[in-house]
């Protein structure tokens, strides 16, 4: 009996360490598509250049994600039409939360190399695969 209670046990924990991960995973792949979307519709001729983290270190990806949301309240729709699309996409990313600060980070945003808007959000997505 204690045996059937100790597999029963074991079995639930580990379908709930299991669940977890593919959720985060869920959760990564629709931020990366939320910003392809936004990718299409960003305007990237006449407009300020983005502090840009590329391969950000390990414990630096919390500055890293913290960057790009900074970086994003500066981007513009191309046009406007695509106003209220551009709008509801940048709510997405701006809820984005990355919990994990790490270790100590010597770098800042101000530190990284500063590129259009499309090169800001294709280094973002490649961010959003690292983690």
């Amino acid at each position: 009996m204690e045996r059937m209670i100790i597999f029963c046990m074991l079995f639930f924990c580990s379908s709930t360490v299991l669940s977890v991960a593919p959720q985060r995973i869920v959760k990564y792949k629709q931020l990366q598509k939320t910003i392809n979307r936004l990718e299409a519709t960003v305007k990237d001729k006449d407009v300020e250049l983005l502090h840009t983290p590329e391969n950000p270190m390990d414990e630096c990806l919390f500055t890293a994600v913290t960057c790009f949301q900074k970086g994003m309240l500066k981007l513009q729709p191309e046009n406007s039409q695509g106003n209220a699309t551009f709008i509801q996409t940048i709510s997405v990313l701006k809820k984005f939360t990355f919990s994990d600060p790490g270790k100590k980070c010597d770098s800042s945003c101000e530190s990284y190399e500063k590129k259009t808007p499309k090169e800001f959000l294709k280094s973002f997505a490649k961010l959003m695969k690292k983690v």
